[in-house]
């Protein structure tokens, strides 16, 4: 992890703590101790872990700690730097440059990041391993798989490398035009299993990816890009995978959960609303609670397997600690829509 110092942004803090996340959740070799067991080992999905902090002095001893609730002190702490959030919001006219166009800020990112913005997902067959076995296992069958905000192939390309069924098709879509060029670019594009697409997710035009009909996908992943979307935007993004979702297809999502650490570390002229913000580089982000997840998606899906995946990282050598929440959902198509019979 490289050291941080007062002028790191917070982009580059949440970097560093995921690669620390990586490294831990990677390790193999000779165990000394249940702690060093991959999760891959010792683990099912959802249960994100099992090192648990039960000794405050012995959080320097390890990179990161599971199920790590907070005190009432931190809970205080939490919402004293809200309430300062909400007396500083972004002002009307960033406001309405954030709001109009947020492709653009997602090009701009792409554009900026060309060479270390991929990141390989090696959580991928551990956290949604039906993947592998219903899509990307040999003798699969027809299937096909959707990829929402498909950026530089952070899914796509480890799910292409793992396959093995010879009918699989995966279809990667973002609203950014510059993300699509780089997937299509790519060495590990592969054009006989896959396609990529300019395409919003709430888009209200009727409009459904390149190739793709309704009812035809197997699974969508939705992995950190709910959270771009605009609180006035969910439903039609519902509507959207619904018209593209088979009944009993799957939707695996994970995403930012409220008063993760980057929720926290915003400053003053960030909040765009309640629980969404503009990042420093215009691009949105919204911090969800299970119960919000349950009412956006409960309309037409049914919740599966939902979860909250808290996680205390921690510098060792700076004495750092960084509290990160995400939220990790199953959901699966009803046969008969809710309120139907």
């Amino acid at each position: 992890m490289p050291p941080i110092t007062a002028e790191t942004s917070i982009e580059a803090i949440i970097d560093s703590s995921e690669a620390v996340l990586d490294a831990t959740t990677a390790k193999i070799g000779t165990y000394q101790s249940k702690w060093d067991i991959p999760r891959t080992e010792r683990d099912d999905p959802f249960q994100f872990g099992q090192r648990y902090l039960e000794d405050e002095e012995a959080v320097w001893d390890f990179n990161a700690w599971d199920h790590v609730e907070w005190d009432e002190e931190q809970e205080v702490l939490a919402q004293q730097k809200l309430e300062k959030q909400r007396e500083n919001p972004v002002n009307d006219f960033d406001k309405k440059l954030y709001m109009s166009n947020p492709s653009r800020y997602w090009d701009l990112f792409y554009r900026n990041n060309k060479s270390n913005f991929f990141k390989d997902r090696k959580w991928l067959r551990l956290e949604f391993p039906s993947i592998y076995a219903q899509a990307t296992a040999a003798n699969s069958g027809p299937k096909t798989i959707l990829e929402v905000g498909c950026g530089a192939g952070n899914t796509m390309f480890p799910i292409l490398a793992a396959n093995e069924n010879a009918e699989l098709k995966i279809v990667g879509v973002d609203f950014s035009h510059r993300a699509v060029e780089l997937v299509r670019e790519s060495p590990e594009f592969d054009a006989a299993k896959a396609a990529a697409d300019v395409w919003d997710l709430a888009d209200d035009s009727g409009r459904l990816p390149a190739g793709l009909k309704e009812h035809s996908v197997d699974f969508v992943i939705l992995i950190f890009v709910f959270s771009a979307l605009a609180p006035e935007q969910w439903d039609t993004a519902i509507r959207n995978i619904d018209r593209l979702l088979k009944p009993g297809g799957e939707i695996l999502f994970r995403d930012y959960g409220r008063y993760d650490m980057a929720q926290l570390r915003f400053k003053g002229g960030r909040l765009l609303q309640d629980s969404f913000y503009a990042r420093g580089d215009g691009t949105r982000v919204y911090f969800f609670t299970e119960e919000e997840l349950r009412k956006i998606f409960g309309t037409k899906f049914s919740v599966d397997k939902m979860g909250t995946d808290r996680r205390l990282l921690v510098n060792r050598k700076r004495k750092l600690k960084m509290y990160r929440i995400w939220l990790q959902a199953r959901f699966i198509k009803l046969e008969t829509p809710t309120g139907e019979i």
